[in-house]
């Protein structure tokens, strides 16, 4: 018991202080009226929690964060696992290979933005007008629907890589008997990989997919660096409105009520989709 506290009570401490305590003191604050962090807080009862459940915007920017989720989470899992697949097939240059792909997720989010938001203002439409290609040439920054695919691309080139890494893990741990049994009978790589590959490699999906999905729901130094939610608020994703509404507007009541239920949403969603992963899985 005393090991136990020796090695567990700093760890739990600083986990109060930097996630228990905020936490808490967060939900104390959706039932404050406040408009600024540095207001007296007057008990508001729920008030917050009803302006916030009221609030079409916020719903707006959740449902394009759905659709955000739903395009990232999708992709980042099947490039990851591709350049997975391709980085354990045993080629030369694998391990510069791996490297290079995992370079992209070491660089902060803001950094990323703005160096996109070069590439996607000036490289690019310089590029179209040398080579006389129509889409390189286009604004997409300034297009609501390109700048919206310009915010996935973006994710996904950052993510991928990362996810890499999970999946490597998985591929190397499949047991090569299991592999060689199924060359034996017959299989061919492509059965190979649906048949054998793909049903062990769950548990690494599970994780994947759930980091994709925390990291989509919650974007907002990318979404902040390479497009400011614009043009016209069309890829203000749920996370910037919850900031904007408690920091741009003044209203830190709602924003902190919309954040909480932002947490509840999110929490649903990676519940169901762990449940449900976890049901998956086969042993080798």
């Amino acid at each position: 018991m005393g090991n136990s506290i020796v090695f567990l009570g700093p760890t739990t401490i600083f986990f109060a202080i930097a996630v228990l305590i905020p936490f808490g003191y967060g939900i104390y604050l959706t039932l404050m009226k406040m408009n600024t962090p540095t207001d007296p807080a007057i008990f508001s009862g729920l008030s917050n929690y009803l302006k916030a459940l009221k609030d079409a915007q916020f719903w707006s920017s959740l449902l394009l964060t759905f659709k955000f989720v739903a395009g990232t989470v999708f992709f980042v899992n099947l490039v990851g696992f591709g350049l997975a697949y391709l980085v354990t097939t045993g080629i030369r240059i694998q391990n510069f290979m791996r490297t290079a792909y995992f370079t992209p997720n070491l660089i902060g989010g803001l950094v990323l933005g703005y160096i996109w938001q070069f590439i996607f203002v000036q490289f690019l439409p310089a590029i179209g007008d040398k080579l006389k290609i129509g889409l390189l040439k286009l604004g997409w920054l300034g297009d609501p629907h390109m700048a919206y695919w310009a915010l996935v691309l973006v994710t996904i080139w950052q993510s991928a890589g990362y996810m890499m890494i999970i999946f490597i893990a998985g591929l190397i741990s499949i047991p090569k008997d299991v592999l060689e049994a199924s060359t034996i009978d017959g299989a061919g790589p492509f059965r190979r990989l649906i048949y054998v590959t793909l049903p062990l490699m769950v548990p690494s999906f599970v994780v994947t997919i759930f980091l994709s999905l925390k990291n989509a729901f919650m974007v907002y130094d990318l979404n902040f660096s390479l497009t400011k939610g614009g043009p016209y608020n069309s890829t203000e994703m749920v996370s910037m409105y919850v900031v904007n509404k408690a920091f741009v507007e003044s209203n830190y009541g709602v924003g902190q009520a919309e954040a909480i239920v932002l947490f509840l949403i999110v929490v649903a969603v990676t519940g169901v989709q762990v449940y449900f992963s976890k049901k998956m899985e086969v042993e080798a």
